[in-house]
């Protein structure tokens, strides 16, 4: 019967860790997000469906017009709906007024 209630601990306890576990790499996932504003061409072509000359157009774009939101990111030619929102939980944008 120890042996029991042991092995129902331990199950218990490696259970609490994964979720332990998953909630922090799930966290960590949604903070590290790439800056619109900031973000190097090199940095951003790491981000899915954004390779090297969609982020030169990027960086082309945000030296014209800083970025005020990241739905701002869907005026870049090549830049639809679908990608975006694809995108969406791994952007932010800083403030744009000390920018420009």
């Amino acid at each position: 019967m120890q042996s029991r209630i042991q092995q129902l601990l331990t199950a218990l306890a490696v259970a609490m860790m994964v979720g332990i576990v998953g909630s922090t790499l799930a966290s960590a996932e949604v903070e590290h997000r790439v800056d619109l504003n900031t973000a190097s061409a090199a940095e951003l072509a790491t981000l899915p469906g954004i390779g090297d000359s969609k982020a030169k157009a990027i960086v082309e774009y945000r030296v014209a017009d800083p970025f005020r939101s990241i739905e701002d990111l869907k005026k870049v030619k090549g830049i639809g709906d679908k990608t975006f929102e694809a995108l969406k939980p791994s952007l932010k944008v800083s403030d744009a007024s000390g920018t420009k």
